[in-house]
């Protein structure tokens, strides 16, 4: 049975998720920092776009790979401590990659920069989730909005100090100030964890429960899409098409950051002034469209959310990518943050309401997406050009709708008892290198292939 939460000012909630929130947005300025300077690092390491996909791709390995590592970590560290120590941890990626002399020794630092960023992740989940059961209080979604803004933030600095000095060591060193500011901002408040505390509650709470959801959705993820079919080959129909339209969802949403800025400076002509600003663009949109998605969905339904968000994300950028131009190009970025910022939200909602089965299989296929998607633009890129490559990023947003059109959408007078999805939220966080999430609701999906799972 639910706790119910013990009663506490509005204002200790709102401080307890502005640290919370610093953590999401930590995540997010620190992915978009790197990331910002591709350009750079591409030229001083001398590499295509196949190798720099490579690059990328072993970020999301290192993600990947950190999920079994995250299970123990949770449970001997607690989520607040791995939270601390993983975010001290990718604060020291930045100058170190700077410091970088070599191309196998920048692999090996964006592998750390991964597994990092899979503790944190997870962490950082497993606060907000806590915040919620402590104060009965609904906080996920705008936590995962500060994600997005983090690497608005990031990119503005990015551009401001290209202004200033190109050295990347420089600017990787602000960032890095910055990083661990925020964090010692957050630390005071941030949860300890009932164990750690040696609070009387049941070992059944509900912040145990959450922890353990994040942990065995991760650790799922993590097993690749091939072994997730193989598992969950019992899913039904509206779980296979929503783990398609997942996949398709992450690699546009991973595109744009891990490829923007190359896109604006090798394609466009852009300045290194203006490159930082296709990540911005992207960031500003989501960011304002995770704040109003949550109205979109009650006046408009999660199905049409899906199907508009993915037409206008594919359609503007395929546009754009004819236009040709740093503006048309910007434009274009701005409609795949506009689109794609509550599309994902949505998979991870419906998912949980077809059962915890459903939920794993899509997350599973929504890290594959994050992990191939890199790989697949560099390698495209590298055999044609990155106009091309992004094409494919434009196929891919309007794959989500194709996808998600086989799913019949639940209205919510159809849907099953809140208990039958609130037990598997899906909060996923941006490359950020993970999909985003939503917190389970009533709406859920099923098709004519079966009936939906309890």
């Amino acid at each position: 049975m639910p706790r119910t939460p013990v009663p506490r000012t509005p204002g200790a909630f709102r401080r307890d998720q502005l640290a919370i929130a610093a953590l999401f947005c930590f995540l997010g300025f620190q992915y978009a920092t790197w990331v910002s300077r591709l350009p750079a690092l591409k030229d001083r390491f001398g590499l295509d776009e196949t190798r720099l996909g490579l690059l990328l791709m072993v970020c999301g390995v290192g993600a990947a790979v950190s999920f079994p590592l995250v299970a123990r970590l949770m449970r001997q560290l607690g989520s607040r401590r791995l939270a601390l120590w993983s975010a001290l941890a990718l604060a020291a990626v930045l100058p170190a990659l700077s410091a970088a002399g070599s191309y196998p020794l920048a692999l090996l630092v964006v592998f750390v920069d991964g597994v990092a960023v899979g503790c944190l992740n997870v962490a950082m989940n497993a606060q907000g989730a806590a915040l919620e059961a402590r104060y009965g209080r609904a906080a996920m979604a705008r936590l995962h909005a500060t994600f997005s803004a983090g690497s608005l933030a990031a990119a503005l600095l990015a551009s401001g100090m290209n202004v200033v000095t190109h050295t990347v060591s420089a600017h990787f060193a602000a960032a890095a100030a910055l990083l661990l500011l925020l964090l010692a901002a957050a630390r005071p408040r941030l949860s300890a964890d009932e164990r750690a505390r040696g609070s009387e509650q049941d070992p059944g709470s509900e912040q145990e429960e959450a922890t353990g959801r994040a942990e065995a959705s991760e650790e799922c993820a993590a097993k690749g899409a091939a072994k997730a079919v193989r598992r969950f080959a019992g899913a039904s129909g509206a779980a296979l098409w929503l783990g398609c339209a997942m996949v398709f969802g992450t690699v546009t949403e991973g595109a744009m950051n891990d490829w923007s800025a190359l896109y604006l400076t090798a394609e466009t002509g852009a300045s290194e002034q203006l490159a930082p600003l296709g990540i911005a663009v992207v960031s500003v949109m989501m960011v304002l469209a995770r704040l109003l998605g949550d109205g979109w969905r009650s006046r408009l339904g999660d199905a049409r959310v899906v199907h508009v968000g993915s037409v206008v994300a594919g359609t503007g950028l395929a546009l754009a990518l004819a236009a040709g131009g740093t503006w048309p190009a910007l434009v274009g970025f701005a409609c795949v943050g506009l689109g794609m910022a509550t599309v994902t939200p949505c998979l991870y909602v419906a998912a949980a309401a077809e059962g915890p089965r459903a939920l794993a299989l899509v997350a599973a296929l929504g890290t594959t997406g994050l992990l191939a998607g890199p790989a697949l633009i560099g390698f495209v890129a590298g055999r044609t050009d990155l106009t091309v490559g992004m094409a494919v990023v434009a196929a891919s947003a309007l794959l989500v709708s194709v996808s998600a059109r086989r799913v019949t959408w639940r209205r919510p007078s159809e849907a099953a008892p809140a208990g039958a999805g609130e037990g598997d939220r899906g909060d996923g966080s941006e490359g950020d290198g993970g999909g985003k999430g939503g917190v389970g609701t009533e709406t859920g999906t099923r098709t004519g292939t079966g009936p939906v799972e309890a």
